[in-house]
């Protein structure tokens, strides 16, 4: 986790180095501050510095992962990262879900939005419990 904490701390100090300067650019360019612009950036540093001791807070309660150690060989991440479904047509279903949500967002149609938030509901629901129901349903002992 050290490499990630790393990464958003140098994120999150250019954006608040950007943040006092980018007001100071446009008052002189415009003859006022846009505060839209600086507004962005001041909660883009925020989220970035969340984000970043986050993973500082955790990084120090856990060991050390081949990621971040320096003596780190190639072969030391080796081994099983998770389980992924070869065949399933639920994560479709969530992209097509969240385009029709977006969309209605987009043109403003509470409808299309609403209709688009359940179907995200209800496709990530089936995607989380694929494995427990139906025909790929496990054996249990």
């Amino acid at each position: 986790m050290k490499t990630e904490w790393r990464l958003f701390g140098i994120v999150a100090a250019f954006l608040l180095v950007i943040s006092g300067v980018y007001p100071a650019w446009t008052s002189a360019q415009l003859g006022h501050v846009e505060w839209i612009g600086t507004t962005a950036l001041i909660l883009s540093f925020l989220l970035c510095a969340m984000c970043g001791g986050f993973f500082w807070f955790v990084s120090r309660r856990i060991d050390l992962r081949p990621e971040d150690r320096p003596d780190a060989e190639v072969a030391d991440g080796a081994g099983e990262v998770g389980f992924f479904s070869p065949g399933s047509y639920w994560p479709f279903g969530v992209a097509l879900s969240a385009t029709i949500a977006g969309l209605g967002l987009v043109f403003w149609q509470w409808w299309l939005l609403i209709f688009g938030l359940l179907a995200v509901i209800a496709s990530a629901a089936g995607l989380l419990f694929e494995y427990y129901t139906g025909t790929r349903r496990t054996a249990e002992h």
